[in-house]
């Protein structure tokens, strides 16, 4: 289905075409990443619709669906920024239950989400299979830190400065807006700038 043309929907049809440059055949992902309340969530769904309405397989998952419980965050110490930045994320469940199978393609399953992060609770799996070209756009926080950049196929970072303690920290180590594949400037939700 084609979407309206909007302002915001034109700049992300170009994103997208940046985007396909990449994408061949096979299974891709795409990281979209930014500070807290940035943004990065709402523009990883837009796109994803910009990709579908051009017939692309096009799955989403958040990284916040991938966090650790409290309770399992509490083992790692007291509740601080940096304990946030380097355990709050279940990193080995995101590769094991999402990215890894994802890119298998075939017939393995991948889950999109394990931690229901508003009620703290695990979620029963769904596990979805989708056909052997498909790209899977991921959303987050800390999303271009070292040990996760290169599990990322094409990077999207949002222009926004950190405010949150543990995005500073996590800025200050590594700033995804220097590794990105591509920033944007959200200043103006409704007209997205490429930077």
């Amino acid at each position: 289905m084609r979407l309206a043309t909007t302002p915001r929907i034109a700049v992300l049809r170009g994103v997208a075409d940046a985007v396909l440059v990449r994408y061949g055949r096979g299974r891709m992902i795409v990281a979209v990443t930014g500070p807290a309340g940035a943004g990065d969530a709402a523009l990883a769904d837009d796109l994803q619709a910009v990709l579908a309405e051009r017939d692309h397989a096009v799955f989403r998952a958040h990284v916040a669906d991938f966090h650790r419980s409290r309770a399992a965050q509490a083992a790692y110490g007291p509740d601080t920024p940096e304990r946030y930045l380097r355990h709050g994320i279940d990193e080995a469940a995101l590769m094991r239950s999402l990215v890894e199978p994802f890119r298998l393609g075939g017939s393995a399953a991948f889950v999109t989400r394990v931690l229901d992060p508003a009620r703290d609770a695990w979620v029963e799996p769904k596990w979805v299979t989708g056909p052997e070209d498909a790209i899977l756009i991921v959303d987050g926080r800390f999303l271009l830190r070292d040990r996760l950049a290169r599990r990322w196929d094409y990077r999207v970072a949002v222009a926004a400065d950190p405010v949150d303690p543990a995005d500073v920290l996590a800025y200050a180590e590594r700033d995804p807006r220097e590794v990105a594949d591509l920033v944007i400037d959200l200043t103006d939700p409704l007209l997205p700038r490429p930077v």
